[in-house]
């Protein structure tokens, strides 16, 4: 009877640990899925953000000056070289940059002020007056 039980704890244990095991890793799952699809979103607002006159590495290792953006074919022509060596235009998909001086604009909520609302007003303080007070002091350190 009592070897009975011993075995039917162990096994109540070992299926609460391996349910344990089992959330975690469903857990670690959504955590990553939901990390990597903000990156994917981060990386393709990059991508749609750069236009004319942007600077771009490719993941090739070509830099130069974004000239023409397609967004139908999701292409870009890509202007490199100089005056002096002659240029070159070359067209790359999106998804090969790298590097990007391209910024992305935050579009958040807008902020809707109301006649009702107070209006909050920044001014500065009042300058902390010590300028007697110093001379005060240097007046009695010279009498010394």
């Amino acid at each position: 009877m009592l070897n009975s039980l011993l075995i039917a704890s162990n096994q109540i244990v070992t299926y609460v640990i391996l349910g344990v095991l089992v959330v975690a890793i469903v857990v670690m799952f959504i955590l990553s899925s939901r990390r990597r699809k903000k990156q994917e979103k981060e990386t393709q607002d990059l991508m749609d953000a750069v236009g004319p006159g942007n600077k771009v590495k490719t993941i090739g290792g070509v830099c130069g000056i974004v000239v023409e953006v397609n967004h139908d074919e999701n292409t870009f022509v890509l202007e490199t070289g100089s005056e002096n060596s002659g240029k070159c235009f070359i067209k790359f998909d999106k998804q090969a940059i790298y590097q990007t001086d391209a910024v992305v604009e935050k579009t958040g909520e807008p902020v809707i002020i109301t006649e009702d609302a107070p209006k909050i007003v920044e001014t500065a303080e009042e300058p902390f007056e010590e300028t007697e007070d110093i001379t005060e002091n240097e007046e009695t350190s010279e009498k010394e």
